[in-house]
């Protein structure tokens, strides 16, 4: 049992293995060694030419020259100045790890007597837009709007919306913004001129999906008054437990788990956290192991088609869905319970039981019916689900997909998928643009259109009903959707 249980004294985390299948034991130093060579700063990410350093955000020390050191201290010389001042409300604007890293600790860690009250804009939805900005005071509402290019398209968008409800209330917005971006900017470079209240760095070796320990995550818990130190010393004392060798070493165990489970066919992992304040964690989770090891070529242009699916939500409310899909269904998911250390035995159920006795039960209850259909499970837990916690939850998940990645010889720090996503949305703009230009006043159908613009009927057919649902066209429906005819309003 001993063996497969590994337990920090220093940080009290815990990752019991004893429910996973049997590890295939190999040589694991040219891994090791290459997390070594991360740290010390060597260029991860080749398709940008970027080193990875988001381990130095918690460490400084570890940065590989003096200049990166001095950043890293000036922008913590600027962060600690930071403060709410009049305003009893914060709009944080950003999609992505610019939104996910501080929703998640805003979910784990605010509370009613916080100095402000934190929404979100990570969409362009505009009624999900609308809902958020029709709750806000300008003139009490601090903003901080998060990109690191200074050009993602929601992020802009949403904050163009925000600007607007500003200047339908007659307030200046510049004097309520602060932005979180990459030196020099089209963002950057508009705060400056503008006078916003702020603009902190977001460097090009620091990811959205690890930028949480960063500026991004540092600036939401600054202001809110959260425990920035906890969150850092909890992802400093990870990184240390798992720098050990690797029969000792965790993020290394789980990341050959994940890995030989994934070779076995294991296609997905379900966390499953047991607090409602790590509800937010498998969402967290998603992008950084889905977009960090969800490729289709290694660095030697290889097919590997590697990656796996990262679902949950959290017990015991969704323990129900769980135990009939898993123990009942498909034979390819691997669980991972989250947990707690820290019991709270003050409410009490009608017979004086600890409610925690319930939850504890309804985890271990889970953990034996999926033992006895011989289910893979692990459970991961920290002493509690603060800022300290938390940090120690996200550490070692970082290093477990860097570990991971190079197990498959990928690069765990690009996202080429995603980028043509952008491109491919920006190509749909054009030609939606292109098809409005086409229209007539005599009706046509999707078919003659794409013969006139050469292109796809099917495509073409959608983007006219978005126009005519739009109320830029008009659309005779006919008996079937091959025979709608469009026309210019």
């Amino acid at each position: 049992m001993d063996n497969r249980i590994y337990r920090d004294s220093n940080s009290g985390l815990l990752v019991d293995l004893t429910d996973a299948p049997p590890i295939q034991q190999t040589d694991w130093t040219e891994f090791l060694q290459a997390m070594e060579r991360l740290e010390a700063g060597a260029f991860a990410n080749m398709d940008e030419n970027r080193q990875v350093g988001h381990y130095w955000l918690r460490n400084p020390e570890l940065a590989p020259t003096p200049e990166l050191q001095q950043a890293l201290a000036d922008c913590e010389h600027r962060l600690v100045r930071l403060q709410p001042g009049d305003h009893d409300t914060l709009l944080w604007i950003g999609i992505g790890g610019s939104a996910l890293g501080p929703q998640l600790l805003h979910q784990a860690l605010s509370r009613p007597t916080d100095p402000l009250r934190v929404h979100f804009l990570d969409n362009v939805d505009p009624h999900g837009i609308e809902s958020v900005l029709s709750q806000i005071d300008p003139c009490k509402t601090l903003v901080v709007v998060v990109s690191k290019s200074g050009g993602t398209v929601e992020t802009s968008c949403a904050l163009t919306a925000a600007e607007t409800w500003w200047a339908q209330h007659g307030e200046p917005f510049a004097q309520h913004a602060i932005a979180i971006t990459g030196e020099g900017s089209i963002l950057d470079q508009r705060a400056q001129t503008e006078g916003w209240q702020a603009s902190l760095p977001v460097w090009d070796w620091v990811g959205g999906r690890t930028s949480v320990t960063g500026t991004v995550g540092q600036v939401l818990m600054q202001l809110c008054g959260w425990d920035r130190p906890g969150l850092l010393a909890g992802a400093h004392a990870a990184d240390q437990w798992c720098r050990q060798p690797a029969t000792q070493n965790p993020a290394l165990q789980l990341a050959a788990l994940f890995h030989q489970q994934s070779a076995d066919g294991i296609h997905g992992l379900v966390m499953q956290p047991y607090s409602d304040a790590l509800s937010l964690i498998s969402r967290y989770l998603q992008q950084l192991i889905m977009e960090s090891i969800g490729k289709n070529l290694d660095r030697k242009g290889e097919s590997v088609e590697a990656g796996i699916l990262v679902l949950g939500n959290k017990g015991a409310t969704d323990q129900h869905a769980l135990m009939q899909q898993i123990l009942d269904g498909r034979r390819d998911a691997l669980c991972c319970f989250l947990d707690t250390a820290e019991r709270d035995t003050r409410l009490r159920d009608a017979n004086q039981r600890p409610l925690c006795d319930h939850l504890f039960g309804m985890l271990e209850g889970t953990r034996e019916a999926l033992r006895e259909r011989n289910r893979p499970t692990l459970l991961i837990q920290v002493p509690s689900a603060n800022a300290h916690g938390l940090g120690l939850i996200i550490a070692l998940f970082e290093r477990v997909v860097g570990l991971w990645a190079e197990m498959l010889d990928i690069n765990a720090y690009h996202q080429p998928a995603v980028e043509s996503g952008k491109r491919a949305a920006k190509a749909t703009l054009q030609r939606l643009d292109a098809i409005e230009a086409a229209l007539t006043n005599d009706a046509q159908s999707a078919a003659e259109l794409a013969h006139t613009l050469q292109a796809d009927t099917l495509q073409c057919w959608r983007l006219l009903h978005h126009l005519a649902q739009t109320g830029r066209a008009h659309c005779n429906a006919g008996e079937r959707p091959a025979t709608d005819r469009f026309y210019r309003t």
